[in-house]
């Protein structure tokens, strides 16, 4: 079904502090996109044409992607990665899977075959360096796939090396808490699309709820059922986090579910990296 609210892009711009950081990339600029569902319903054309728009308007040394760039059938990731082939930056362009980008069992080769066909460097499990040795950028398996494996990965970097960690889930902050995530950056809850002023998400004021009701009653509840199953930390449902000694920010995503977004605006996250300790 079609979204019935929709909102304006909105550019979210975040100072990120990163301890160790390098003299070299001090003032790096990353571009976040995140959950494009390009399928014919859940993203205009327009607003991926701007989006591409403002993306290169920032001049940015790195674009991210994570994740759900299709939603079911895979096909239209084929006319998707034609739009995104215009994405500019100084380091290029990586990217991490998502959930939907595993929907079929064929989906997963798909998405890759046609990102990896415009230039886009996809991470499954996997660690990339466009930005150089001193700041790696691990991309990780969908939570959802089962082949979420940090523990190879994280054991080829030097703990004193920062990191950047692309992870769709951004549930996986907390399976990360072992290792140095200097930042994780995630999307998957689309900000949790509505969100009541001074209270926060609906499906973060679910959380609560659920406590209150006997569990033998929430899979009849489907609000309840539905929240729990995206993710288990809606306190984590968008925006900047610090989790204990890591670093996570959700972005709100791009792509939109019925009924739409209310004071939930698709985003477009502008992350500038300086030296220092997190908050």
């Amino acid at each position: 079904m079609q979204p019935i609210f929709v909102e304006p892009l909105t550019v979210e711009r975040v100072t990120i502090k990163i301890p160790d950081l390098i003299p070299s990339l001090q003032g790096t600029k990353l571009v976040h996109l995140s959950d494009l569902h390009y399928d014919g319903k859940r993203l205009e054309e327009e607003l991926l044409t701007e989006t591409i728009e403002l993306t290169n308007q920032e001049k940015p040394d790195l674009v991210v992607l994570t994740g759900d760039y299709i939603t079911d059938n895979p096909s239209p990731i084929y006319n998707l990665a034609l739009h995104l082939k215009y994405l500019e930056s100084r380091c290029g362009v990586v990217a991490c899977l998502g959930n939907h980008d595993n929907y079929f069992p064929f989906s997963r080769h798909h998405v890759v075959k046609a990102l990896t066909g415009v230039g886009i460097e996809v991470l499954w499990n996997a660690i990339a360096y466009p930005l150089g040795s001193a700041l790696p950028v691990i991309g990780f398996a969908d939570l959802w796939s089962r082949e979420f494996r940090p523990q190879p990965i994280m054991e080829q970097l030097d703990p004193d090396t920062p990191r950047l960690v692309l992870s769709h889930n951004p549930d996986t902050a907390a399976l990360l808490q072992p290792w140095r995530v200097d930042l994780q950056l995630s999307g998957h809850t689309h900000g949790g699309q509505v969100v009541l002023p001074g209270l926060g998400s609906v499906p973060s004021l679910m959380q609560p709820v659920r406590h209150h009701v006997p569990k033998s009653l929430h899979p009849y509840i489907p609000i309840l059922r539905e929240c729990a199953r995206v993710v288990k930390h809606w306190e984590w449902g968008q925006g900047y986090h610090a989790i204990e000694q890591n670093q996570l920010y959700v972005n709100r995503g791009l792509g939109t579910y019925f009924p739409g977004r209310i004071n939930c605006p698709p985003e477009l996250t502008v992350i500038t990296l300086i030296r220092g300790c997190g908050e």
